[in-house]
């Protein structure tokens, strides 16, 4: 039986809770066997702990573990909170209100054309507030759930770094 090791397609599914103010753990996410998560190990852009966490495990054994700030996303960093200039939103000088709407991420760029998402945290006259944090930056993650499937990536994925799925290569 395959195990977890680097070039695998691993297929998992798990319950994502952390650890609010009250260090009571909340839900955030699952991933179920209808729509488990599916990646490329060791091109899967996750946090290395996670994958470190998974590495030799095969199909059908259950994992537990937590991954500190530290091992994920990082502190929550208050200067990733910033002031955009309202203007900056307009497209042929219309503002797309259901668009820029609080809560919602929208895709952006910095100066030097990185994108990012960004969390529209407060809309003023003149400028929108926007987070650039990961949402779950500053959090403690518990991951519990089980590995569903390991199989070799075939070559076209192992080209481009990620994994095709059932339907075939989708960009």
């Amino acid at each position: 039986m395959a195990q977890i090791s680097e070039n695998k397609v691993v297929t998992i599914t798990y319950d994502l809770s952390v650890t609010d103010e009250n260090q009571e753990k909340v839900l955030v996410e699952s991933a179920e066997e209808d729509a488990p998560m599916v990646f490329l190990f060791g091109q899967s852009g996750l946090p290395e702990e996670f994958e470190r966490q998974l590495d030799g495990k095969q199909a059908g054994e259950s994992f537990s573990f937590s991954l500190t700030p530290e091992q994920a996303y990082g502190d929550y960093d208050q200067q990733a909170v910033v002031d955009i200039p309202k203007n900056v939103f307009e497209i042929d000088g219309q503002i797309d209100e259901e668009m820029l709407q609080v809560g919602n991420f929208l895709p952006m760029a910095d100066n030097q054309g990185h994108h990012m998402q960004g969390k529209v945290v407060d809309i003023g006259a003149d400028s929108v507030k926007m987070d650039f944090n990961h949402p779950l930056a500053g959090m403690v993650m518990h991951f519990d759930g089980k590995v569903a499937a390991v199989r070799d990536a075939t070559r076209e994925e192992l080209d481009h770094g990620h994994v095709h799925g059932e339907g075939g290569h989708h960009h």
